[in-house]
C-alpha cells in the first residue's frame, strides 16, 4: 500500500501521521477546521487550558456525526418500506 507521511498541528501539538495520499488534503482540512473551532470557542467560552477547547469541539463533532448516523438509519428504514410496497405491487400485477 502506498502510504506519505504528514505532520499536522493541533492545539500547538504536531502529530505525525501515516495515511494514504489520496486523503492527504482531507486530514489537513481536518485539522485546519478544528483548530479554527477551537479559536472560535475560545471567543466565546471561558477554559482553562487547550484541553478544553478540544473537548468542546470533539463534542460538536461527535453529536454531529450521531445526527448524521441517526438521519441516515431513519432514512434506509424508509427506503426499505417503500422497497417492501414496490415488492408487493409488483407481487400484486403479477399473480394470475
Amino acid at each position: 500500500m502506498n502510504e506519505v507521511k504528514i505532520s499536522v498541528s493541533i492545539a500547538e501539538r504536531k502529530y505525525n501521521l501515516v495515511i494514504d495520499p489520496q486523503f492527504e488534503t482531507l486530514f489537513r482540512d481536518a485539522a485546519r477546521l478544528i483548530e479554527k473551532r477551537m479559536r472560535d470557542y475560545s471567543g466565546s467560552y471561558t477554559y482553562k487550558d487547550k484541553q478544553d477547547l478540544l473537548a468542546m469541539v470533539t463534542l460538536e463533532y461527535a453529536t454531529g456525526y450521531l445526527r448524521e448516523e441517526k438521519t441516515r438509519s431513519n432514512q434506509e428504514v424508509e427506503q426499505l418500506k417503500k422497497l417492501a410496497e414496490i415488492d408487493l405491487l409488483l407481487t400484486e400485477q403479477l399473480a394470475p
